[in-house]
């Protein structure tokens, strides 16, 4: 999962995520990856319109988000 972030944040792509809190909550959240440093990742979090800290062995799936047939944002 973190090559999958780190390339996602060199790209500038905006990816879909499946996030768990610490709950056992999971959530699907489209972001943009901003930073990373050890297992947490800081992101622009599209739905919330905010910046947010997650840590990485929560986030259980992520993809880039297609705007066209091969075209990634």
């Amino acid at each position: 999962m973190k090559e999958q972030l780190t390339k996602a944040m060199k790209l500038n792509y905006l990816l879909e995520v499946v996030y768990m809190d610490k709950s056992g909550k999971l959530t699907k959240r489209r972001i943009k990856v901003l930073k990373m440093h050890g297992e947490k990742i800081w992101v622009w979090d599209a739905g919330k319109r905010a910046k947010r800290t997650f840590l990485i062995d929560r986030v259980l799936a992520c993809q880039p988000i297609l705007r066209k047939e091969r075209e990634i944002i």
